[in-house]
């Protein structure tokens, strides 16, 4: 039988949780991030069908908090409704280098795989204590619209959206804030997503705010997001490497939460020869990669606006296994970092994390450059987060034996003008959303303090 697993903070001072409490919690009380304690094996065997494939990866995650066959009915009824019957196909662009779609929810982007399964696990947890939570999350684009679709509507849960006002494209604000349900609540936030991320966390250490409004996160700050975005990591390598042998990936991203989760995969025992982060010209990452500091910049809005952040909140999760689990030191050195926007981390946690790392970057003009090469050598059309990814990805892979598997992050139709400018085709929307911008919208829109998102959820 398998043992409960518990979770601990990354900063030390919290006490340890179930994953029922952690789901709930998101941030632990110290301003950590909550792991778990030990990391389980992959199972021997891994089911051919995504649901099953996923409920046997996660299953010793969530061990002690939920009932198997409960588990295993809300897995399955969470990736029901995907549009593509593998859920997370794998496509073959040539060289030994493959495009993992993740694109397939009801979306368009990545954070379904996992927010419909974390809504899902909220309602019935929720349900199962009669109680009721506000969910504040902040989104640079995607994460919004996958929350809000999948708590919309759901009796236990309100849904408080921020998102930095006129730095998202306009499909992925339509897709937030066209939905009309008495339980959701987009706000426009005059900043940008670091400032929102950091109005999230604030809000969270009010503990008097905190427990007045029952806040709960479903952004990657929650150990859930990741934990289910395990699963395509080890599904796809299977599909690419029946045979169990390596293989690499490369991640567009910018709050580290996609790329975590192959790491994890690869402290589970999957066999990855190269974990490659790619970064727009907000390179914070690669920034780490190259010199071992942390530095925070002002961030730049870019074709791949997603990605368009300078304090990724995951590298929390990363930093304190580099520092073998010293939550006092992680708290010292981020405290440092967020007071004066930069932070030498020591050499034995930087060459820990290079040895697992590597990072590249891609400018506007490089990314319009390869979403039209895409278009012109294979007919295909890429969002400028994938194409970041698949240039940096070919040059960074070291070897062409090895498959390279990139993440393709969100449908194109999310970003038409990106893609008109690149290739000349402004690709449309799949016909359930043809008519979304048509559809009124319901926003507010809000300073950047602490006390406009108190007011706020005052008012709710």
């Amino acid at each position: 039988m398998t043992e409960p697993m518990t979770y601990c903070s990354t900063r030390g001072q919290a006490p340890d949780l179930a994953f029922a409490d952690a789901l709930l919690t998101g941030l632990a009380t110290d301003g950590g991030l909550y792991c778990p304690r030990s990391i389980p094996e992959l199972p021997e065997q891994i089911p051919g069908d995504y649901a099953d494939a996923a409920n046997a990866i996660m299953w010793p995650f969530v061990a002690g908090s939920i009932e198997p066959e409960m588990f295993a009915a809300i897995v399955a009824e969470s990736y029901r409704f995907f549009r593509h019957p593998e859920v997370c196909p794998v496509v073959a662009l040539g060289d030994n280098h493959f495009l993992l779609d993740l694109t397939q929810g009801p979306t368009l982007a990545f954070k379904d795989v996992a927010l419909q399964l974390v809504g899902r696990l909220l309602d019935h947890e929720l349900e199962r204590r009669g109680d009721r939570v506000t969910v504040l999350g902040a989104t640079s684009g995607d994460t919004g619209s996958a929350a809000i679709e999948a708590l919309q509507g759901r009796q236990n849960i309100d849904v408080v959206i921020l998102h930095p006002r006129g730095r998202v494209s306009d499909v992925q604000r339509k897709q937030m804030t066209t939905v009309d349900a008495p339980n959701v609540l987009n706000v426009a936030v005059e900043g940008t997503f670091d400032d929102c991320q950091d109005l999230v966390k604030a809000a969270f250490g009010d503990s008097e705010l905190r427990q007045r409004h029952g806040l709960a996160a479903v952004n990657s700050i929650n150990w859930a997001r990741v934990m289910a975005q395990i699963v395509y990591y080890v599904t796809a390598a299977r599909k690419v490497r029946p045979d169990g042998g390596p293989v690499s990936f490369c991640v567009p991203t910018g709050n580290f939460g996609n790329a975590l989760a192959g790491w994890y995969a690869k402290r589970m025992g999957l066999a990855v020869e190269q974990l490659v982060v790619a970064s727009n010209r907000n390179d914070v990452l690669t920034r780490f990669f190259e010199t071992g500091s942390l530095t925070s910049r002002s961030v730049e809005p870019s074709l791949s606006p997603s990605m368009d952040i300078q304090v990724s909140s995951n590298f929390e999760r990363l930093l304190w296994e580099s520092s073998g689990r010293d939550g006092l030191a992680v708290a010292a050195l981020l405290d440092g970092f967020r007071s004066s926007g930069n932070a030498e981390v020591p050499a034995a946690w930087t060459a820990s994390i290079r040895a697992e790392f590597e990072g590249g970057r891609l400018d506007d003009d490089g990314t319009l450059a390869e979403m039209a090469g895409l278009h012109d050598h294979l007919g295909l059309l890429v969002d400028p987060h994938t194409a970041v990814g698949t240039k940096v990805a070919r040059d960074l892979r070291r070897s062409a034996d090895v498959p390279m598997i990139t993440l393709a992050t969100a449908h194109p139709a999310k970003f038409p003008d990106a893609l008109q400018q690149a290739t000349g085709v402004r690709p449309p929307l799949p016909a359930f959303l043809s008519e979304l911008f048509d559809r009124p919208e319901h926003l507010i829109q809000a300073e950047n303090s602490l006390d406009a998102i108190r007011s706020i959820l005052e008012s709710r």
